[in-house]
């Protein structure tokens, strides 16, 4: 099914491969000149460990220098130690592949023998190299150890690079010495035993075939087979237990999201399809059609990306993943080039085009371009149908879109996701056409402990919690889904998250704004801190009140993986004031607090009390934005809504963020709040089954809803 065209008719056919080939050529000179081209003879570490112990930030990599034993944060921070080091190495090997990769490319492109001589030279090396490397003996115990890096996945991941370029080269007829063929045989072999040995080991002895290490094993192994023209060895791979078919069939949901529930898992394994793919296809073998047992395929894993990006062609940051990050966008960049060019599918020109954009390559020059772009420009990037809604019943996510309206949102209710988990149930991320406003997050490198103490915890994503305590790992559910083109709702449910407590989540979309019903009920006759938690990431403009010096306690409950014993520590979050709602009060003792956020600016200037709740001075002071979304919360006799200091997002925890707690200390809770973009609405309490919405300046705008114990909430 691939269209790949070689590198050369590329030249010849779209205009923008030859600019992109000659620039590419020209990072390759400047890492020649800067001498940053050697194999470092020590085997790299964990990358995961390359982040600064105070900001919890990524380190900084620079790919020209030859060597490092301090690194830097984007602080200003000096960092030294093995741990660091070994990651740098991580960081070290894998940009060397890519330049064997790249210098291939250049030189299939633009046909300059010394590209050919740069690539062959890296590879000839490593292979050289390889068996001087030990079986790691720094890896962390639960790590299947690999050679030229602490775990057997990053080596596998690695290793589809090299190959890939000697692959490439061998395609354009370069040949290999005896003695250097003879290194590259050797290094094959090693490569291949030690695969198939961790293959073994997930899936006969841990019983873990769907785990997201097997694709990658498959994909080195594939890669591996095609390099040494093992069509038979490649085609028992593809069918035999925990190959390419059989893993499709678990390691993916039967509605085409991976099964861990994390977007940046999903598009790791899905590379790793790809890469197998295309090596099969130099057997003849397609793999790029093939379907699983429940109809999971390439196709539907991309459409469900195309569906899950926001209108910027931003992937959320579902469960563990980073929000942002050079390496990752680029493997979004492979995958969404390889999904416009063999499957056509349109909705991913906005992924490639926001990959490409976090790349600093606007205009795509990169090698992902080159190798998988089969368009011109224009047909990478064309003009979409409007989007509608959809639900992941089996992966436990929804998305609702409704015409008209620039609001939309994404919900989790599934799986908790294993080890790649959140505690998240009924997470909410809100959406407008120009920005994500209350997105996930992300996750920082496992190597920080803002990982177990922050970023996976309840209070960090915008759903409930009790008691400053984080929800058990657990499986919510869809009640009910209905969609048209005009509305949208979803009831959400969670009845594991605490013992003795049922979470309710309404979500209703119109085209004139969004509502957000989220009931909590507690069994017992104790009452509770019933916590609701939202991040916006867009400057918060409303009345409030700088009086408070109160912390907030958030209880962070960690099992030893070993032992299974249960430690606990509190985390004190400065609650830095409380907005204030209007003056009136309905019938119900309910009054209105309005907010406003304005979109493309900066969160971390924290909430403003500068703004007086008039709409039109909202709008007048948006700092310049193209858009505000308006937010208005219903608080109750027995409420509180407080502005509370966070941690920042994943790529920079240390710059701090402005979080909503709206909580209420009893048995019950009823948390209403409703969103609408340009201007604000009206929220009134009837009765305590019943509110009315209202746009001011509307005539007849206004609608009674109604939360039924049987159907959820009812349009009136």
């Amino acid at each position: 099914m691939s269209t790949a065209l070689r590198l050369g008719e590329k030249l010849g056919k779209l205009t923008w491969a030859g600019r992109t080939a000659h620039i590419l050529k020209e990072e390759i000179d400047r890492l020649q000149q800067a001498g940053s081209l050697s194999i470092p003879k020590e085997p790299g570490g964990w990358w995961h460990q390359y982040v600064c112990p105070h900001h919890h930030t990524e380190l900084t990599f620079d790919a020209m220098q030859v060597d490092a034993s301090e690194f830097l944060c984007p602080h200003g921070c000096k960092i030294e130690g093995e741990a660091y080091r070994g990651a740098w190495l991580v960081f070290k090997h894998q940009s060397l592949a890519r330049v064997a990769l790249q210098s291939a490319a250049v030189y299939a492109a633009l046909g300059e023998k010394s590209y050919a001589q740069i690539s062959k030279r890296l590879l000839v090396e490593y292979a050289e190299q390889f068996p001087l490397y030990p079986v790691h003996p720094e890896a962390q115990s639960w790590m299947l150890k690999g050679r030229a890096f602490h775990q057997a996945l990053t080596e596998a991941i690695w290793s589809t690079t090299l190959i890939r370029a000697y692959l490439l080269l061998r395609d354009e007829g370069v040949v290999f010495e005896a003695k250097e063929q003879a290194a590259i045989d050797a290094f094959l072999g090693l490569l291949a035993g030690s695969m198939e040995e961790y293959r073994h080991i997930l899936i006969h002895e841990r019983n873990n075939a769907e785990n997201n290490y097997t694709a990658w094993l498959n994909a080195s192994l594939s890669c591996v087979y095609a390099a040494r023209g093992e069509q038979a060895a490649l085609e028992a791979l593809i069918e035999g237990q925990g190959g390419f078919k059989h893993h499709l069939s678990i390691g993916v949901k039967a509605d085409q999201l991976e099964f861990e529930g994390s977007t940046y898992y999903h598009v790791f394994v899905l590379r790793a399809y790809l890469i197998s793919a295309e090596m099969a296809q130099r057997f003849g073998i397609d793999l790029y059609a093939t379907i699983g047992a429940e109809g999971q395929s390439m196709r539907g894993m991309l459409e469900a990306l195309a569906d899950l990006a926001d209108d910027q062609g931003a992937l959320p940051a579902l469960h563990d993943g980073p929000l942002a990050r050079d390496p990752y966008a680029r493997e979004i960049a492979e995958i969404a080039e390889q999904g416009l060019a063999i499957y056509g599918i349109a909705g991913l020109a906005p992924v490639l085009r926001e990959a490409y954009r976090q790349l600093g390559a606007a205009g795509g020059e990169q090698l992902e371009a080159l190798l998988y772009g089969a368009g011109e420009a224009v047909d990478r990037a064309p003009d979409l149908e409007p989007r509608g809604s959809r639900l992941w019943p089996d992966a436990g996510f929804v998305i609702g879109r409704a015409a008209g309206n620039p609001l939309s949102f994404l919900a989790d209710f599934g799986e908790h996701g294993g080890s790649h988990g959140h505690y998240d149930k009924l997470h909410l991320t809100l959406m407008h056409t120009d920005q994500t406003l209350t997105p996930d997050f992300g996750m920082v490198p496992y190597g920080s402990p803002m990982r177990k103490s922050w970023f996976a915890e309840t209070a960090s994503h915008n759903t409930v919690s009790l008691d400053g305590r984080s929800q058990a790992p657990h499986e919510g559910r869809c009640v009910r889904y209905e969609a048209n083109e005009s509305t949208v709702y979803a009831w959400l449910q969670s009845t594991e998250a605490y013992e003795g407590c049922t979470l309710n989540r309404h979500l209703l979309l119109t085209g004139e704004w969004l509502l957000d019903w989220f009931q909590v009920e507690l069994a017992g006759e104790e009452p509770k801190s019933i916590e609701w938690w939202m991040h916006p990431a867009a400057q918060t403009h409303s009345e409030q009140s700088h009086s408070c010096d109160e912390v907030y306690k958030l209880l962070i409950e960690q099992k030893d993986a070993a032992s299974d014993a249960a430690t606990a520590s509190v985390q004190d979050l400065p609650i830095i004031g409380q907005f204030l709602p209007g003056d009136s009060v309905d019938a119900s003792g309910s009054a209105q607090l309005h907010v406003s956020y304005a979109l493309g600016s900066d969160p971390k200037q924290h909430v403003s009390n500068a703004l007086a709740s008039d709409p039109k001075l909202h709008a007048s002071n948006a700092c310049c934005s193209a858009a505000t979304v308006f937010h208005t919360a219903l608080v109750q006799p027995g409420d509180e809504i407080l502005a509370v200091r966070t941690p920042g997002d994943s790529v920079d925890p240390s710059q701090s963020l402005t979080a909503m707690l709206h909580r209420r200390n009893d048995r019950k809770a009823d948390f209403i709040h409703v969103y609408r973009a340009g201007s604000r609405a009206k929220l009134t309490r009837i009765s305590a089954q019943e509110i009315a919405i209202s746009v001011p300046g509307q005539t007849n705008s206004s609608k009674h809803i109604q939360l039924t114990a049987d159907k959820g909430l009812l349009l009136i």
